[in-house]
C-alpha cells in the first residue's frame, strides 16, 4: 500500500511513497501529512476472525492488511514491545464501569499513558529501518506531555538515532516532567520551551520545514523524522486498539459481532481518535466516535458548528494537559478523507493565515455523519474522579472528561467504550485533592493515593523520584535551533 498527500502534490515530492518513506520522512508536499491511498477491510469476516486472538495476534493482521513494506520479522519484533506491558497476554484491558460503558486502559506500558501503544512498536521499526539503510535520524517530538516520554523510552541507546524532545515549559504535570528530563541516554536531548503546546508544536513543524535547519543536517549527514502523530507510523498503532475494544465487548457477551457501539475519545491532537474514523470507516461497527475535550474546546466548537476558530482565542492550561492544544494536526487527515486535498489546502491555507476557517453546511453535516462531541470542565471533572474514587477506581483527569462525556450522550441504545489514556500517578496531585487530602508535591501524592486505596506504585513510577535531573535548559523558541545543532 502507498501513501498519498492531505495537500496535493507540489511536483518535486513523489507523488506516492511507501509506509517506510512515509515514516522516516513524514512531512508531505505544502506542509502536508501522509495518509493511506486506500484502506484495508476490516469487516466482520476480519472480526470473526480474530473472536480469539490475543492481542499481537490481531496487532500483526492488521498491520499486514495494510500492506506496509516492513518485513515480518521485523513486525514481530516490534509487537514483542507488548510484552513488557504489565500483562504481556493482555496489554489494553477493558473493564465494566457501568451497566453500558467499558473503559479501554491505554496506560499499562513503561511511561503509564497511552502514547506507549504506538510508540514502543514504532520506536523500533523506525530505528531498524534506519540502521539497515546505515542512515542517522534524527527524531522530533513536541509533548504536551506523554509523547515526550513514550519517545524517549523506546529510542533510548538505539544506534543511528537520535531524539530531541520539545515539551512547554510549565505545561505538563511533574511526573511527566521528570520522565523526560531525568533521562541520561546519551542520544537524547529534551529542551523546554517558554510557551505552551501549540509554541512547542509550531517549532517543530516550523524546523521540519526550514531550508536552514535541513541544510545543516544534510552536511552532519543526518536525515529528520518525527515521532509525533503527524507521523503515520504512529497513526497505524492506533487502529489496533480500537479493534481489540469491540471485540472485547463481543467476548464479554456485551453484543455480537455487527452489533453497532459508541467510542469515546479524550481528544488533544486527534491521533486517537483519526485510528478510531479510520477502522470505522474500514468495516469495524461503530456508530459514533465522541470526541471529549477540556475547556480547550475547540475540536467540540469545530463539531458542533463546523468552525476552527483560533481568533482571539488564548490557550487555558487545564489538569488534563495532554489536551490542552488549540491546532489539532490529524483534523487534517479527516478532512482530506471527507473533502480532497484541494479543500484540504485551502481550509489549512485559512487556518495557517488566517486562524480560522468554516465548513459549509453539507461538510458539517459529513463531520456529525462520524463524530458527537462533549466538553468538560476542570470541576466536572473532578466531580468523576471523585465519584469513581468512591468506588475504588482511580481514574485520570483525561479519563473523566470522557466519562463525563458518557453520561451526557448515553441513550442506554448501543454501549460505549471510553479510552483512559493516562494512569492517575501521572497527575497525583488532583487525585489526591479530590480525595481531600493536601500533598506536597507528587511523590507525597502517590504515596498518600496507594496508602488510602491499596494499590502499588509501578517501579518505573518510584524510581523516577531518585533520578537525577540531567536535561536543565528552558528556551525561547527562537533558540531551539541552535540548541538542538549544538547538541548534534
Amino acid at each position: 500500500m502507498n501513501f498519498i498527500e492531505t495537500r496535493g502534490n507540489d511536483g518535486i515530492k513523489p507523488q506516492e511513497v511507501t509506509f517506510s518513506e512515509a515514516i522516516l520522512s513524514p512531512m508531505a508536499s505544502y506542509g502536508g501529512l501522509y495518509i493511506p491511498k486506500s484502506l484495508p477491510e476490516f469487516d466482520l469476516s476480519f472480526l470473526k476472525k480474530h473472536i480469539s486472538s490475543s492481542y499481537k495476534e490481531l496487532a500483526r493482521d492488521v498491520l499486514n492488511s495494510f500492506e506496509i513494506d516492513i518485513d515480518g520479522t521485523l513486525i514481530d519484533e516490534a509487537l514483542n514491545r507488548y510484552d513488557e506491558f504489565d500483562d504481556a497476554t493482555n496489554p489494553v484491558p477493558v473493564v465494566k464501569l457501568e451497566d453500558n460503558l467499558y473503559v479501554s486502559e491505554l496506560y499499562h506500558g513503561p511511561t503509564r499513558a497511552f502514547k506507549d501503544m504506538a510508540l514502543q512498536p514504532f520506536g523500533v521499526i523506525l530505528s531498524s529501518l534506519a540502521k539497515q539503510r546505515g542512515e542517522n535520524y534524527l527524531i522530533m517530538a513536541a509533548t504536551s506531555g506523554d509523547t515526550g516520554p513514550a519517545t524517549l523510552e523506546t529510542f533510548k541507546n538505539r544506534d543511528n538515532i537520535k531524539v530531541c524532545c520539545l515539551y512547554p515549559d510549565g505545561g505538563t504535570s511533574d511526573v511527566q516532567r521528570l520522565q523526560m528530563v531525568t533521562e541520561d541516554a546519551p542520544n537524547l536531548k529534551v529542551i523546554g520551551v517558554k510557551g505552551n503546546f501549540d509554541d512547542t508544536q509550531d517549532a517543530l513543524k516550523s524546523l521540519l520545514q526550514s531550508k536552514e535547519f535541513n541544510e545543516a543536517l544534510e552536511k552532519k549527514n543526518i536525515n529528520l523524522s518525527a515521532a509525533n502523530s503527524v507521523n503515520f507510523g504512529r497513526i497505524i498503532f492506533q487502529t489496533i486498539y480500537h479493534i481489540h475494544s469491540y471485540l472485547e465487548l463481543v467476548r464479554v457477551g456485551k453484543i455480537v459481532i455487527g452489533e453497532r457501539i459508541n467510542l469515546i475519545v479524550p481528544s488533544g491532537n486527534f491521533g486517537n481518535a483519526l485510528g478510531a474514523y479510520y477502522v470505522k470507516k474500514a468495516g469495524v461497527p461503530i456508530e459514533k466516535i465522541v470526541i471529549a475535550t477540556n475547556d480547550n474546546d475547540v475540536l467540540s466548537d469545530f463539531i458542533n458548528s463546523g468552525k476552527y476558530d483560533l481568533r482571539d482565542r488564548e490557550l487555558i492550561k487545564t489538569n488534563s494537559p495532554a489536551m490542552d492544544i488549540l491546532k489539532s494536526s490529524n483534523i487534517e487527515r479527516v478532512l482530506f478523507d471527507k473533502f480532497g486535498a484541494s479543500r484540504t489546502k485551502e481550509l489549512m491555507d485559512l487556518l495557517n493565515s488566517k486562524n480560522y476557517f468554516e465548513l459549509n453546511s453539507s461538510e458539517v453535516k459529513a463531520i456529525k455523519d462520524d463524530f458527537m462531541a462533549s466538553t468538560c470542565s476542570d470541576s466536572e471533572a473532578d466531580e468523576i474522579i471523585s465519584k469513581y474514587l468512591e468506588k475504588n477506581y482511580i481514574l485520570d483527569p483525561h479519563t473523566a472528561t470522557a466519562i463525563k462525556a458518557f453520561f451526557e450522550k448515553n441513550d442506554n441504545v448501543l454501549p460505549f467504550v471510553a479510552y483512559s489514556t493516562a494512569e492517575w500517578t501521572k497527575f497525583s496531585m488532583v487525585i489526591a485533592q479530590n480525595a481531600s487530602y493536601d500533598a506536597k508535591n507528587d511523590e507525597d501524592a502517590i504515596r498518600f493515593i496507594c496508602d488510602k486505596f491499596n494499590v502499588n506504585m509501578v517501579d518505573n513510577i518510584d524510581k523516577l523520584f531518585k533520578k537525577d535531573i540531567i536535561h536543565l535548559k528552558i528556551v525561547e523558541k527562537s533558540d531551539i535551533m541552535p540548541e538542538m545543532l549544538n547538541f548534534l
